[in-house]
Parts: C-alpha cells; sequence; structure tokens
C-alpha cells in the first residue's frame, strides 16, 4: 500500500499584471482554499499578465482554481486589456500539473471536471488543451487560442471553433471574461548546468549536442557552412540526443561562468539525472567540465530520490536506505550546492507542503524518550495499537540493515542488488509502519469524538451511533493494516538469516521476534475492537483474518528463531 499523496500543481495565468489590488483579490481566493500553499506570484507589466502557482491535493487545488478564476471574471474586465503577451480571457490558461502520486492522465480528467464547472457555475466558456484536449489539434495552445480575444464573436457559437464548454453566441458575459483554456501538462523542471568555462559559444555547443531540437545542418564545415534547407526553405535539423528538452548556452556575470540553461518538458522521458549526465558527457567531449547544477524554481521529490537511486546503483550500492540519504546522494552527485546551499525543505514541493501540514504532535516525530514518556502518560492514546505498529517498523528497519550490511560485504560484491531489492521493501514497510503508528492513534480519536456527539434528539441519537460504528469499523481496520503489514517482515527476516551477512543473523532474529509481537499486538486491538461492531459477520471475518494472521506469526516467528540458533551453534 502506497501512503504517497496525491499532489498537483496549478499554473493559472491572469490577464492582469498591473493593478496589484486585483491581483491580490485573486491570490486571497486560492489562500482561502484549506489544503492548498501558494507558491509563486508573478506580475508582469508589460505583459499586463500575473502567474500564479499553487499546489495541494485534487480537490483542494480544483476548488482554489475554481474560486480564482470566478474571482478573476469579476474583477478584470478584457474590453479594455492590452498587453505583450497573447491572451483571450480574464483568466488566460489554467493548467493542472501531476507533482505526485497522480498520473498525466489523471490530471487531464480533472481539468474537464474544473472546465466543465467553471462554465456551468461562472458562466466562462472553456477550451481544453494540451493532455486535456477534446477535439484534434487542441493540444497546442496556439490552436484553441488563435486570434487571441478579438478572435471570439467569430469563435463563438462555431461548433468548429467554438470552446469545448460553454458554447454560445458572443454576448455580455463573454465580452468581459472572454474564455479560459484550461488544460493538464507534464512538470516542467527549468535547471542551469555550471561549467568550467567563461565561453558562451561553447556553452551553446553543449546545449544544441542535447536538446531535442539539436542544431541546423550545414555543407561541408560544421561551424561555418551553409545551413542546408528542405523543400519548403526550412533549416534542416539534426536532432539533440535528450527527448523533451529545450536548451541554450548563456554567460552568468553574477557567477563569472557560462551555463547550459535547459527546461525538461517531460521528466518522464528525459529525468534530471539522465539529463545531467548527458550534459556531461557532451561537456567532456568539448574538453569542458560540468561543475554544479542550479535548480531554478521548485521540483517534484521523486526527481532527487530517482536521482539518488540511479547514481547509488551505478555505485552498485543498495538503493534500500532512508529517504533523506538518498537525497543527500543526488545534492552531491549532481553538485546542486555548487553555487549556493541547496535546502531540500525549500526546493522540494512535497517537503513545502509538508511544513505547512505538520501539527507538530504526531507520534514519529518524538525522540525515543519522548514517545516512551507520551505513551507511560495517564491518557489512553498512544496504547498497544501504535505501540505494535513501532515495533513493525523496527522489525522491518532489522531486516533491512542486516540486507544493506550485506549488499556491501566484503566479497560479496555481485550480490549487492540481490540486497539492495532486499532493503528496498524493507524501506517500504518501515514507512508504511510509522505512518500507521499515528494512524492508530487517529483511529482511537475518531472514536471517542463519535462517543462525544450530542444525543438530545433522535435524531441525534441515530447519527451518534452510526458514527460510532464507523468510527470502530476503522478502529479495527487500521490495526489489520498493521497485522499485515508486520506481518510481512517476516519474509525480510527470513530471507536474512538464510542468505544474509551471518555476522547479524541475531539482528533479523530479533527482527522476527519483533515482528511477532507486532502481529499479535495489533491483533488484539483488532479482536477487542470488532466484538463492538453490531455487523456480527463483518466482525467474525475480521477476527477470524486476525486469529489466522497471528496462529502463521508464531510459526514463522518460531522457524526463524530456530534457524538462528542453529547458525549461532555452527
Amino acid at each position: 500500500m502506497s501512503m504517497e499523496k496525491k499532489i498537483v500543481e496549478c499554473v493559472p495565468n491572469f490577464s492582469e499584471g498591473r493593478n496589484m489590488a486585483i491581483i491580490k483579490q485573486i491570490t486571497d481566493e486560492i489562500e482561502r482554499v484549506k489544503g492548498v500553499k501558494l507558491l509563486d506570484v508573478d506580475p508582469g507589466e508589460a505583459t499586463n499578465r500575473t502567474v500564479v502557482t499553487f499546489v495541494g491535493e485534487p480537490d483542494a487545488v480544483l476548488e482554489a482554481a475554481f474560486q480564482a478564476v470566478g474571482k478573476a471574471g469579476q474583477l478584470i474586465d478584457m474590453r479594455g486589456h492590452h498587453g505583450a503577451h497573447p491572451r483571450m480571457g480574464a483568466t488566460d490558461v489554467c493548467p493542472l500539473i501531476p507533482v505526485a502520486g497522480i498520473t498525466l492522465e489523471e490530471c487531464a480528467e480533472l481539468a474537464h471536471k474544473l472546465a466543465e464547472r467553471i462554465a456551468r457555475e461562472h458562466n466562462i466558456p472553456c477550451y481544453c488543451y494540451e493532455a486535456a484536449a477534446m477535439k484534434p489539434g487542441r493540444q497546442n495552445l496556439a490552436v484553441c487560442r488563435a486570434g487571441e480575444y478579438e478572435a471570439l464573436p467569430e469563435k463563438m457559437g462555431n461548433p468548429e471553433k467554438g470552446p469545448d464548454f460553454g458554447d454560445r453566441p458572443f454576448d455580455e458575459g463573454v465580452a468581459r471574461t472572454g474564455c479560459t483554456a484550461v488544460g493538464a501538462r507534464d512538470f516542467l523542471i527549468a535547471v542551469n548546468y555550471n561549467l568550467n568555462t567563461t565561453s558562451t559559444r561553447r556553452a551553446n555547443a553543449i546545449a544544441f549536442d542535447v536538446r531535442e531540437k539539436g542544431r541546423p545542418v550545414r555543407e561541408g564545415n560544421p561551424i561555418t557552412g551553409k545551413i542546408v534547407k528542405d523543400e519548403n526553405g526550412n533549416n534542416v535539423m539534426k536532432p539533440g540526443t535528450l527527448k523533451g528538452t529545450k536548451a541554450i548556452g548563456w554567460y552568468i556575470d553574477e557567477y563569472k561562468i557560462a551555463q547550459v540553461s535547459m527546461n525538461i518538458t517531460n521528466i518522464n522521458v528525459t529525468p534530471l539525472h539522465v539529463a545531467f549526465d548527458e550534459v556531461c558527457r557532451c561537456a567532456q567531449n568539448r574538453g569542458i567540465r560540468v561543475t554544479g547544477t542550479e535548480i531554478v524554481g521548485l521540483m517534484p521529490k521523486r526527481c532527487l530520490i530517482e536521482a539518488g537511486k540511479y547514481f547509488l546503483e551505478k555505485q552498485q550500492r543498495s538503493t534500500g536506505i532512508p529517504e533523506e540519504d538518498i537525497i543527500n546522494i543526488a545534492i552531491h552527485s549532481m553538485g546542486l550546492d555548487d553555487l549556493k546551499p541547496f535546502n531540500p525543505n525549500e526546493k522540494v514541493i512535497e517537503f513545502m507542503l509538508e511544513a505547512d501540514n505538520k501539527t507538530g504532535n504526531r507520534l514519529v516525530d518524538l525522540t525515543v524518550t519522548g514517545f516512551a514518556d507520551e505513551t507511560s502518560r495517564e491518557s489512553p492514546a498512544p496504547g498497544g495499537g501504535s505501540i505494535s505498529a513501532y515495533m513493525g517498523a523496527l522489525a522491518a528497519s532489522l531486516g533491512t540493515m542486516v540486507a544493506n550490511l550485506s549488499s556491501h560485504k566484503p566479497g560479496w560484491d555481485e550480490r549487492w542488488n540481490e540486497f539492495s531489492q532486499w532493503a528496498d521493501k524493507g524501506q517500504a514497510l518501515k514507512v508504511e509502519l510509522l505512518h500507521l503508528v499515528d494512524e492508530d492513534t487517529d483511529a482511537f480519536n475518531r472514536i471517542m469524538a463519535a462517543f462525544g456527539m450530542p444525543k438530545k434528539t433522535d435524531e441525534d441519537k441515530a447519527a451518534r451511533t452510526a458514527a460510532i460504528q464507523d468510527a470502530t469499523l476503522y478502529a479495527t481496520q487500521v490495526p489489520m493494516r498493521t497485522m499485515k503489514a508486520s506481518f510481512k517482515a517476516f519474509e525480510i527476516c527470513r530471507a536474512m538469516v538464510e542468505t544474509g551477512n551471518p555476522n547479524s543473523v541475531t539482528d533479523a532474529g530479533v527482527g522476527a521476534l519483533a515482528a511477532r509481537a507486532a502481529v499479535i499486538g495489533a491483533g488484539m486491538n483488532v479482536k477487542i475492537n470488532a466484538s463492538s461492531l453490531t455487523d456480527r459477520s463483518v466482525a467474525e471475518k475480521l477476527i477470524a483474518e486476525a486469529n489466522e494472521l497471528v496462529a502463521k506469526a508464531n510459526t514463522e516467528e518460531a522457524e526463524i528463531t530456530a534457524m538462528v540458533e542453529e547458525k549461532i551453534k555452527s
């Protein structure tokens, strides 16, 4: 079970870049929505346009976008709008971008939902573009926006040219708000590669080597030769090596170095670490070194995780290490701190959201002593359920530790990937079980809240009874998840006793003991909570499943412990 939250970025562009009071009213609508973080507001006077960036979970982002588009429609009158940037509406574009736990296809579905609601409730017509396009050719924003605002009287009500949602003859409402393009696109990473040269020409050469567009083909001399044209008079291009990238070379006076400046428009096709290695290769072919990498703006966490694992695998090292360690490997491997310190908490979208959402009272954020002290107090939570989940996390951690020790045991170099895969499994289990530490306490608090509901009227009583049953079922399901996750730790501990570093066999044995305690402890919670369920068929099924897991855990622990004892003797 993945604990990854779904996170979406939204980057609406509003046709107002000069009146900060109007811009503030629009961004206030975004910030009012709980669960959304406003990341950036970038007004442009010449373009008379403001680019706003915010992130959050899908429902919250859709609500914030809907409210912002509505407010812009009220405050911005397109009849008097002029600026250097193409535009067709008060909210000109509103793309949704997958950051974590969600696909581009899912974002396209969300874009359709948002566009339909904007048209229906705000009466603002919407085109759908890029991955959300509903008609051929409309993947290209320029096709949707052809003729800009001034062409809307001719396009509205035209079956071929009209918007996807809210199409109607041009009227007073459309005259005021214009149309909005709602879309879905991949996350774009802006990145600069630092070079040990001051030559813009050489930086440009490297950029042309790698960018998808490539460079013009020339007759004879590749630098001074005449550019080859096709039958239509266009330059014939030799493509670069990296799909989904745009790049140029430039000189940065602040740093006194040249850089390859790149936009990676599809991080699924060309991940950050692949682009880095290829720029390094092409730079080296020209006698130049890449000394580091500068990330412009923000990035999804997975870019660093994928990069860290990539560089660990190149070293034939285990990737089953804590997330923080993987990120550090990525930072140092790509020189992200070459020009200035790189703080993941300020550059990674997920970490910025976590910082906003942290309440400061999570059990897993306590010290070991703090956790023990909190458990020992007279409050009933945290209790046995949270402790069971934590014991399961420790079981997974011990198995993972043995796997990591085995992956770089002298003489076992060829087995590094075998143990790395076990360590990856263990890390995923550890993360899941640590999440369940707090979720078990949350489940108990839900029951207490349900019992605290009013019971004055018959309606109150019925609602209270239903809430208590729902909370009790949830409080039974959470420890069941703890049982199942903890049981998976046996597989890792057994494998490490059988095939892992013999010097650490007792660590894997202790892991098996912790896993058994976790399964049995969580099972007790399943059974006591299930006994309060009025739906006896559900209760009996959960109790039977818990008893079966307990019996299996006893068998697993006994077998693994016996194997450990045999290894110790020998």
